[in-house]
């Protein structure tokens, strides 16, 4: 097979599509082995429950007949909601949905890097087989979550706005409605995950730092705010008619859950969250980024330096205000297939200007040779990372979930700390002890006193949890079931523990 059949658009995207498939299948294939099929965290259940109520009822709600802002991505919910509507196997609909974000933002990739090294297009399909090996995204593709939407958002709103400064670059007048277009596709992020309103930055640094007059400066910031804001403000109204805020309860309850972590000095924060783009093929790519960001300063291409700057910027504030890294750095995925595609595009302008004697091509083939070997290893320990965070899931959340349906009364009221797989299994009233769906336990909601009197005002009649969460809570109750699940404990964690609430 000749690498120039590759140039073959409709044959790329063909090849892209398959190998998605292939990576998808291989994951989801290796969790039934292990354990069975399911999604590797308890948010994707909240999701999944979201959308069978508002398929089943008409209503935003996570229990019935309860409107809420519990959702952080209600554009992902709705996806999910037509397959309800369509009464197709959840499973099937969210996993279909996962291959086709996946596809696409391989071959969003690869048309992307043909845009940026137009001299080397025959190489746009390693870069989207790169994104589709690059095991965070094919954990992502399979995780039930809305990470890779919101990953793709993010990719076109950036291309777009480095095609559009190209184009100006070349002489084609700009037509100030097309930054219209980018607004309306920032504000279209935000519906998937709030971090989107970042993206905004890159629009306006691009405008700014652009050759334009002033006068046209102001008037493309103008229509590019414009069309933010005509997507922005009926989000913000959801939430606010929702919740009485206009963030989603998850905005506020992360932040709170996770202030402890905000006392380690900013150096470590930043380090730790920065650190997981980088697990796996990305530390092979990062001279790259350094060398792109170099050659977009030195060329005066502000949305190229924009988007280097966003991958640098979102990292930053996840690290000031929640630097969390659990998940494999989930809520940090949406930056990697930005920075893998400005990572292999400046590697391979790098390695074109400064490699040209013999040793210097043995040196870019042992790269290539050490590349793929590490895409492939981690993509394969990816692959049993994710089976074994479903099995906990399924083992822990979902098992204890199904036994709460079948053995305790419908009108119990339940505290939980995770409860997607309990709202959609079990359909008990809740306490939700972080705050997605109870926003009242958000201002303490680390004080497992204040959350003791909570649960006894509302006269909980159960607490869920693992043990070593609420070691307090739980020190004086009567455990009335415990899962036998094995794959917890072997990842250092817990079984997840029933008990009951006897109220002084």
């Amino acid at each position: 097979m000749q690498i120039g059949r590759f140039s073959n658009r409709y044959y790329m995207i063909g090849i892209l599509a398959l190998c998605s498939a292939v990576s998808l299948g291989s994951y989801l294939l290796v969790s039934s082995m292990i354990f069975r099929i399911g999604y590797p965290l308890d948010d994707a259940w909240i999701h999944q429950t979201y959308a069978r109520n508002l398929a089943s009822t008409g209503s935003w709600a996570f229990l019935p007949g309860q409107p809420s802002a519990g959702s952080t991505a209600p554009g992902w919910s709705l996806l999910l909601a037509l397959g309800y509507w369509l009464n197709l196997s959840s499973y099937l609909w969210t996993y279909l949905w996962g291959w086709v974000l996946l596809t696409v933002l391989a071959v969003v990739t690869a048309f992307g890097f043909r845009m940026l090294v137009p001299d080397r297009q025959e190489l746009g399909i390693w870069a989207g087989l790169l994104v589709i090996f690059e095991w965070h995204m094919t954990w992502a593709a399979g995780s039930g979550m809305e990470t890779l939407l919101s990953a793709l958002i993010a990719l076109v709103v950036l291309l777009y706005a480095i095609r559009l400064e190209e184009r100006i670059a070349e002489g084609v007048r700009s037509n100030r409605w097309q930054w219209f277009g980018l607004g309306l596709l920032v504000g279209l992020s935000i519906w998937v995950r709030p971090d989107g309103v970042t993206l905004l930055a890159v629009g306006g640094f691009t405008l700014i730092l652009g050759k334009a007059e002033l006068k046209n400066k102001l008037s493309s910031l103008l229509i590019l705010g414009t069309g933010f804001l005509l997507m922005t403000v009926p989000y913000l109204i959801f939430n606010q008619v929702l919740a009485g805020e206009i963030w989603p309860n998850t905005f506020y309850a992360k932040q709170a859950e996770y202030a402890i972590l905000r006392s380690l000095p900013y150096w470590q924060r930043l380090l730790n969250v920065s650190r997981q783009p980088l697990t796996g093929i990305g530390i092979v790519l990062l001279p790259g980024f350094i060398w792109f960001g170099i050659q977009s300063i030195r060329m005066r291409r502000w949305a190229k330096l924009g988007g280097a700057l966003w991958v640098i910027g979102y990292l930053a504030i996840y690290a000031w205000r929640l630097p969390v890294t659990y998940q494999h750095g989930r809520y940090i995925m949406p930056v990697i297939p930005v920075y893998c595609l400005f990572g292999i595009a400046g590697l391979v302008s790098l390695l074109e200007i400064t490699i040209e004697d013999r040793w210097g091509r043995i040196f870019k083939r042992a790269w290539v040779i050490a590349a793929g070997v590490i895409l492939v290893v981690f993509w394969i320990l990816g692959g049993r990372a994710y089976a074994m965070d479903v099995g906990v899931i399924e083992s822990e959340m979902v098992d204890a979930a199904t036994w709460i349906a079948d053995n305790i009364e419908q009108d119990a009221l339940i505290a939980a700390h995770d409860i997607g797989a309990l709202g959609f299994f079990a359909n008990r009233n809740l306490i939700d002890l972080a705050g997605l769906v109870s926003p009242e336990v958000i201002p303490y909601i680390r004080d497992e006193t204040a959350l003791r009197n909570h649960l006894n005002e509302k006269g909980a009649d159960y607490l869920i949890t693992f043990p070593g969460w609420y070691s307090t809570l739980t020190s004086d109750k009567v455990i009335i079931y415990q899962s036998n699940g094995r794959i917890s404990p072997v990842m250092g964690g817990e079984n997840m523990i029933i008990y009951e609430w006897s109220n002084p």
